[in-house]
């Protein structure tokens, strides 16, 4: 919605300036989206006067003039035809920007004579395309602003225009006396009264109208117009065209400009027709389908049934509330016109608009919701303007249907601003607000005006009250709070814990994805799930017919698409629900990790190599560390058949697996398009039990002050001997002592069976001794050796290695 100054100032009576209007239209909720104002690129110049003007010594076309500045006498050479002696000009100084030439002036030399400026031409202020030679002004004073002189007599050239964007809840706000309304009722000035005059009416109007009644109900309640013979429909006056112009619409004839100020000015829609080309009487009815209209903008349009159809006793002519007929419409032959104003159903309108993709200032109106009140009165205004600049006599008003009542009543209640909004407003000032709107108010009931049909309930009258207020009056105040003293944690136990595993994952240096719950049936189907308890009734699409009931279905299905855009190392994590049922509480919380390529990139010192299976094992222990759960757990071969048999794990406490690792099994990685190697794990985070201590805080750090001993051991065991049986047997020799154990040498083989025997291996373990009352002695030290061989002996069968 476009607008100038000095039309917003034809309604309201202001004194405010630009800044001001701007500022309060946004702050009312009509967003100004750009300001055009002439006066920025026009202030810099002011007018002179040509002194003398004598012939360019070394130019034919060239003057020399020295003008009369409000800096003095300056020189400037010029090569305009009509620079001469004795007249007024504007001058662009050095240092001057000049829009029509993109040009900052400066001081130059023109066939080696000295110019201090330039006199401009219309085209080169981008006033007109007139470049036939220099501005030359009738009056004004040397020194004098031209934006005065404009502001003066020019007063169009200079007219900044408004660009507001209008929500579609404000219909009222797509007439300019809407917008100065608004103005009026925040106090920007006094809102002008319109006055309406009957026209009296000369004969009787030979056009009849008539609604088929199924459209008096719904669609066109009431349609009025009247005819207006020996009209001249020449061009219209140039305040009109310039108006429109300044709106970026082209002004055609006076009948067709004069329908469009209308639009805009008032939101009042209307349409005229050409009286000769209509045979008898208007009908308005529902289309039965099929029926063709020629429109205004040159297209042949097929109606679909129940659009709004305007037609004489021949054929179509227009299209109710969007568009005319090419046929009726007015050209500059015309001498005896129709004018036709009418309400029409929102609804429709905007149906009938979407379905034949037409868009016009008229639809934009009827589909949102003009004032039906109007109706008649912007007939009224209307057929004066055209009699006023085309002539003409006008007949008696011919209708059908009436003015539909859009009455209603809500209640104020003052106190509920507060409550609402937040602002202490008082009673009278939410009256005087509502009443400056166009409200109706009778006790506490309060009738919206006809023009706002968005008012639909107490809330709307609040909002009204806050809107002219202005809500930058608000004040931030803290709210109350429930309980004094520190407030208790908001996220649950198992949402921190979510939390921290996330941010775990993440500080490890993987990406977090975030994949559907829905996966396709094979990929359910190999990750242990599959079953109809967990099939999509309306799936997405087929590769979404199932619940998930692992992550790593998603996060190899992206490793796949990262592999095939040429990412082939890459580290991703996810932590989300898991599902093992159709039914509530059948899923589980758990976080997975996904490995795939090598675990560095390529460098000068050889580091990079393909992930494993101790990969994965470090990063799910370093979660599972940061989650609390205990240090030592079980560890089995007790997996499922997407992993590896023979390179994956899973970590218990007692029957509850906390955790599986290892490499996903190469069929999987086949079936799922990803190139290996891969390893992963995956955490059962809800079957990790809580720890006991409550509080937030570490326990206090114990170190000790005694020197520490390391034993090493090498056993010679079983080929089939797992590292970590022996890791605990160790461990358990002593709990007081034992600080930790750990391997660091294996050596198997057919070297070491050679050595050592077919199918046994030698496993080194480092054993530290901590003391904490004292030192220990050398039998102290030796009496735990012996119990430490005692136990591995004991569970392995192996023996210390020679």
């Amino acid at each position: 919605m476009k607008l100038t100054l000095s039309w917003l100032r034809d309604h309201l009576d202001t004194d405010a300036t630009l800044d001001e209007i701007t500022y309060a239209l946004t702050d009312l909720g009509l967003e100004v989206e750009e300001v055009t104002n002439p006066v920025a690129k026009l202030a810099p110049f002011t007018l002179a006067r040509v002194q003398s003007a004598v012939q360019h010594p070394e130019a034919d076309r060239l003057r020399v003039c020295m003008v009369e500045t409000d800096e003095g006498l300056k020189q400037i050479v010029c090569g305009a035809p009509n620079a001469r002696e004795g007249i007024t000009v504007v001058l662009c100084k050095p240092g001057d920007y000049v829009p029509g030439i993109d040009v900052t002036l400066g001081i130059g030399k023109i066939r080696g004579v000295e110019s201090h400026g330039m006199m401009a031409s219309e085209r080169e202020l981008e006033l007109s395309d007139e470049h036939n030679g220099i501005i030359e002004l009738d009056s004004g004073h040397v020194g004098q602003k031209f934006v005065d002189w404009l502001a003066e007599h020019r007063p169009e050239v200079v007219d900044p225009v408004i660009e507001i964007k209008i929500t579609p809840n404000r219909p009222d706000a797509l007439g300019i006396r809407g917008i100065a309304r608004d103005l009026a009722a925040r106090g920007l000035g006094t809102l002008k009264p319109l006055e309406v005059e009957p026209v009296p009416g000369g004969f009787a109007c030979p056009i009849t109208v008539t609604i088929d009644p199924e459209l008096k109900k719904k669609g066109c309640p009431l349609f009025a117009g009247r005819l207006i013979r020996g009209v001249t429909n020449g061009p219209s006056p140039d305040w009109l065209q310039q108006r429109l112009l300044a709106i970026g619409l082209r002004p055609i004839s006076a009948l067709v400009d004069i329908t469009n100020f209308f639009t805009y000015d008032l939101n009042r829609p209307l349409h005229v027709f050409d009286a000769a080309k209509v045979q008898g009487g208007l009908h308005i009815a529902p289309t039965k389908g099929g029926e063709e209209l020629v429109a205004l903008d040159g297209k042949t349009y097929t109606l679909r049934p129940g659009m709004m159809l305007i037609s004489d006793d021949a054929q179509p002519e227009s299209l109710a509330g969007i568009m005319g007929g090419e046929h009726s419409g007015c050209t500059e032959t015309t001498t005896d016109v129709f004018l036709e104003s009418a309400y029409w159903d929102p609804i429709t309108i905007a149906a009938t608009g979407r379905a034949l993709k037409i868009t016009s200032d008229a639809r934009y109106r009827f589909e949102r919701g003009v004032d039906p009140a109007f109706t008649l009165p912007g007939l009224e205004l209307a057929t004066a303007m055209v009699l006023e600049l085309c002539g003409g006599e006008a007949s008696e008003v011919v209708m059908d249907g009436a003015v539909p009542d859009v009455s209603c009543a809500y209640k104020l209640d003052p106190a509920r601003v507060q409550s609402l909004v937040g602002m202490e407003i008082p009673e009278e000032t939410q009256r005087a607000t509502l009443e400056a709107l166009g409200f109706s108010i009778e006790g506490n009931m309060v009738t919206p005006p006809t023009w706002r049909p968005d008012v639909l309930g107490e809330a709307d009258l609040v909002e009204e009250v806050a809107r002219i207020a202005s809500l930058t009056g608000l004040q931030g105040r803290p709210l109350a709070r429930e309980t004094t003293g520190v407030p208790a944690p908001i996220l649950t136990p198992m949402q921190m814990r979510e939390k921290t595993a996330r941010r775990m994952l993440a500080s490890l240096g993987y990406n977090e994805c975030v994949t559907y719950s829905f996966i396709d049936a094979a990929s359910a189907t190999a990750f242990g799930g599959g079953q109809d308890a967990t099939r999509i009734e309306n799936p997405i699409s087929s590769e979404m017919t199932h619940l998930r009931p692992d992550l790593l279905p998603g996060l190899l299905a992206a490793a796949a698409r990262n592999q095939a855009r040429g990412y082939p190392d890459l580290a991703l994590f996810e932590v989300g629900p898991a599902f093992n049922g159709g039914e509530p509480g059948e899923q589980v919380l758990q976080g997975a990790g996904l490995l795939v390529g090598a675990s560095a990139p390529r460098d000068p010192f050889g580091s990079r190599r393909p992930v494993d299976l101790y990969d994965a094992k470090a990063d799910a222990e370093a979660v599972l560390a940061v989650l609390g759960a205990p240090a030592k757990v079980q560890i089995n071969r007790k997996v499922a058949s997407w992993w590896h048999p023979g390179r994956s794990g899973a970590m218990a406490l007692g029957p509850n697996v906390i955790c599986t690792f290892g490499e996903v099994h190469p069929r999987v990685l086949r079936d799922m398009g990803v190139k290996g190697p891969a390893v992963a794990f995956t955490l059962a985070l809800t079957a990790l039990p809580f720890p006991k201590l409550k509080t937030p805080t570490r326990p206090a750090l114990a170190l000790a002050d005694l020197q520490a001993v390391e034993r090493d051991f090498a056993f010679v065991v079983d080929a089939r001997t797992e590292a970590l049986t022996l890791v605990n047997a160790a461990a358990g020799a002593d709990k007081t002592l034992i600080e930790s154990v750990r391997v660091f040498d294996q050596f198997s083989g057919e070297k070491a069976e050679a050595q050592m025997g077919a199918g046994k291996k030698s496993i080194a373990l480092s054993v530290r001794l901590q003391p904490r009352d004292k030192t220990l002695t050398e039998a102290d030290i030796e009496a735990v050796s012996a119990r430490v061989i005692e136990k591995v002996t004991k569970a392995t069968g192996g023996v210390l290695r020679s």
